[in-house]
Order: structure tokens, then C-alpha cells, then sequence
């Protein structure tokens, strides 16, 4: 089947989603935004599947959960499946999700920095507190994170979690996700009275944070895994930073390695999804 054909099937990924005031105005106040209805069960069953048929196939994690760090016991981890797979790539591209973002963030257009999937198994372990942030080279704050649970995803699966505000906050913005950062981050939380919204995501409910928005994730005391794809934009003019630290030349070298410090990040890999008319 065309890539054409796949989209007129599995209308909905390009079409536009009405944000209300409100909901951009609590995105910016808040640094996270969890939106209803924004994909169909139709558009999540078709890309999920194969999103997941992916997840398997790409998947270099085979240790017993009980034989892994904390880290790696939170879920397994698969990045850039757009490159792979064509029927993902179209998931990707979705005008519907960058727009979004673009509206969320107040910005003209977005480019796509990385796909990437988190499929926390049955039994598998917290998330611990972190901002995504810490691990890209930006030189702006303007990118966000679209979490996209390809499931009803109750409590018992172990949903994304926010601390409300804390994008504000710059205490444990200089710790990579571990125990470490639970404790530390867990304890500014309470310090500086960030309220904690954990809650259940519906069917084609998704949410969407700021790079530096802290989030956590409870362990998945369930018999099946919590599916999950993410998206990542940036706003389209974002120029590469120097690198701070090791994780900013890996993400360098994975993401923007075509790409000179201090230039607007336009590579082959960071391609534009979405641009206002």
C-alpha cells in the first residue's frame, strides 16, 4: 500500500486539532499540557502495531529486568524508528502532533529532533525525576516532548507524571535520570511545593512537556507492557549549542552530527514538520 493510500485509510495525523486558549495558556503556566480525543483508536491501532513490531525487531535490551539498572528497569528504549520503517516515518510526520506543539509553543514551525519509543514491561520499574533537556544541546528552551500512550493507560501501567511548574525551576537540571535523581529532584519538588499531577490517560489522550519540565513515571505492576511513542520538536530556527557534557556530543553525534556548533540545526535528520502558512 502508498503512503498515500496508508494516510486516506488512517485519516487524522495531518488534519488540524483545535487547542483552546486555555490549554495554551496552562501548557506555558504549567510546562505541560494533556490534551483528549487528539488520535483516533484507528490511527493508534494501525502505527501502534507496527510501532511495536518495530520496538521487537530494534530492540538491543535483553536482560531479566531483575538483572538491570534503574535505568534500564523503567522500559526499553528504541530511538529514530522513522528511519526504519516508512509506515512510522508517516507517524512521525504527523502535521497534526508538530502543529500542536508549534501552537503550544507560540513558534512558527517545528522540526522533528528524534522519534522515540518507551514501552515500560509488565513488572518494569519506575522512571525516575528528570528533565529531558538535560540530554540536548540547545541553545533555546523552546522544545517539547509529545507522549504518546498507545493504549488506555491507567495507574496500574505506570502513566507520565508532572511536576506542575517545575520547568521554572532549575534545581536538578544538572543530573542524568537515575536514583540519584529521583531522591534529588523528588526532594525539590516537595521543597519548593511543585504540586504532582499523576494521573490516568484515556484511549487517544496525550500530553505534551517542555524540555525542562521534571517527570517521573510509577512502575508497571500489570501483566502487559505500556506502550508509549514520543516525538520530539524543536522550534525551527533552534541553533546547536556547544556541547556542556558527554550526553550533549552523544546526542550530537546521533542526531545533528552534520551540523556545526553554533548553527541552526537543519540537518538531514532534523527534518521540518511543521511550518505555518
Amino acid at each position: 500500500m502508498s503512503s498515500t493510500a496508508t494516510l486516506q485509510a488512517q485519516p487524522g495525523i495531518d488534519s488540524h486539532y483545535p487547542l483552546t486558549a486555555d490549554q495554551i495558556a496552562a501548557f506555558r503556566r504549567d510546562g505541560f499540557v494533556k490534551l483528549k480525543h487528539v488520535l483516533s483508536a484507528e490511527v493508534l491501532a494501525h502505527y501502534g502495531d507496527i510501532i511495536t513490531a518495530e520496538v521487537k525487531r530494534l530492540n538491543t535490551m535483553h536482560l531479566p529486568i531483575e538483572k538491570r539498572d534503574t535505568y534500564n528497569k523503567a522500559f526499553l528504549q528504541v530511538g529514530n524508528i522513522w528511519t526504519h520503517n516508512e509506515t512510522v516515518k508517516e507517524f512521525c510526520m504527523s502535521r497534526r502532533l508538530a502543529r500542536i506543539a508549534a501552537e503550544l509553543m507560540g513558534v512558527k514551525g517545528v522540526r522533528m529532533y528524534h522519534d522515540q519509543a518507551l514501552y515500560k514491561e509488565a513488572g518494569g520499574g519506575i522512571t525516575p525525576w528528570h528533565a529531558d533537556q538535560f540530554y540536548w544541546p540547545f541553545a533555546g528552551d523552546n522544545c517539547v516532548t509529545v507522549w504518546i500512550p498507545l493504549q488506555e493507560t491507567p495507574a496500574e501501567l505506570g502513566p507520565l507524571a508532572f511536576g506542575v511548574g517545575s520547568h521554572r525551576s532549575k534545581v536538578g537540571r544538572d543530573i542524568t535520570i537515575s536514583d540519584e535523581s529521583e531522591a534529588r529532584i523528588g526532594r525539590s519538588m516537595r521543597e519548593q511545593n511543585f504540586k504532582v499531577v499523576n494521573t490516568p490517560f484515556d484511549l487517544g489522550e496525550v500530553s505534551y512537556h517542555y524540555g525542562w519540565t521534571f517527570h517521573r513515571a510509577d512502575p508497571n505492576v500489570s501483566d502487559r507492557a505500556r506502550r508509549v511513542m514520543t516525538i520530539i520538536y524543536m522550534e525551527d530556527g533552534m541553533r546547536l549549542a556547544p556541547p556542556a557534557r558527554l550526553n550533549h556530543e552523544q546526542d550530537r553525534n546521533a542526531f545533528m552530527s552534520d551540523v556545526e556548533v553554533g548553527a541552526v540545526i537543519d540537518g538531514k535528520l532534523t527534518p521540518v514538520i511543521y511550518r505555518a502558512d
